[in-house]
């Protein structure tokens, strides 16, 4: 773990900490899904990308009773990369390309889809055996047009590779992209931001305008910027070209996130994304036919949708 202390997590952004800063505030839409509840930020009337951020989903927190957890069938993905992130419990990550990987807090799995991939998220057998708990975001990044038919890929990076910027009252853990000077690990294909900020009461976190596009998702606790205070499950986009600072009103999380805008909107349909609604349709026929590789090891799959 890289962990060192930067001047630019302690310099102030007042100037722009008024009501205009915060552009569009997003309350997420809730759904239970048997006893699992997410909530969903993007894509939302307001806004369908923050950069190539186009779709976040905040899982939990929720408490799993022994002999349960998560079980999502093998489902497939174009155009984009999935990337997990969790505060608590785990998830078992098996996809198509054969990749057996288990992700914990504070790691990072980065799945590129591509021209077509399939993947399942469960909970791992001794994982049920016990009461769990589980609480993280998944994000879909939207792939940049040269490389939407990029082949597939998957890419682990523990906690302890990625990196960590601390000052007085705040821990930042840089979760991909670039940030306070540094960069973290994980390989994107265009530039973003996406950081993981631990703040106790009273601290004060400065988001710089370095990045054209920003949102902050309040994770935990409560936040103000300037007169205006965020609960928890807020995202917050904000005006471009306008530094911030963030007050911790209570120990709080949030999600720093964004970066350029992407070259173009995107069609979104279940899981699939594409410039081109043509490409979504065969994506949907190839699925229909089976004509997408299996998940070794899982002999079921979710249906297309009607």
């Amino acid at each position: 773990m890289t962990q060192f202390h930067t001047p630019a997590l302690d310099a102030d952004c007042d100037h722009a900490d008024g009501p205009s800063a915060v552009e569009t505030v997003i309350v997420p839409r809730a759904r239970d899904l048997g006893g699992f509840e997410v909530r969903r930020a993007l894509p939302s009337a307001q806004r369908q990308m923050i950069g190539p951020f186009i779709f976040w989903d905040q899982m939990g927190p929720s408490v799993f009773k022994a002999g349960t957890g998560i079980d999502v069938r093998p489902h497939p993905h174009i155009g984009l990369a999935t990337l997990t992130y969790l505060f608590e419990g785990q998830i078992l990550h098996r996809d198509s390309l054969g990749v057996v990987q288990p992700i914990d807090p504070g790691e990072v799995n980065w799945m590129t889809a591509g021209r077509g991939i399939v993947h399942s998220e469960r909970t791992a057998p001794e994982i049920r055996q016990n009461e769990a708990t589980l609480f993280g975001i998944q994000s879909w990044i939207a792939l940049p047009e040269r490389f939407e038919e990029t082949d597939p890929g998957f890419a682990h990076h523990g906690a302890a590779d990625l990196p960590v910027i601390a000052a007085e009252g705040k821990r930042v853990r840089l979760v991909a992209g670039s940030l306070y000077g540094s960069t973290a690990p994980v390989r994107t294909f265009s530039e973003m931001v996406y950081a993981d900020a631990m703040l106790e009461p009273g601290a004060r976190l400065p988001v710089p305008a370095e990045h054209e596009e920003r949102a902050i998702y309040v994770a935990q606790g409560t936040i103000s910027i300037g007169p205006d205070r965020f609960e928890p499950s807020r995202l917050l986009v904000l005006r471009p070209g306008e530094a911030v600072t963030v007050t911790a009103e209570t120990a709080a999380r949030i999600l720093v996130f964004g970066g350029e805008p992407m070259d173009g909107p995107r069609y979104i349909w279940w899981n699939f994304v594409s410039r081109s609604k043509e490409r979504i349709e065969q994506a949907k026929a190839d699925w229909r036919a089976g004509r997408f590789d299996g998940v070794p090891g899982e002999g079921e799959f979710i249906p297309l949708p009607d």
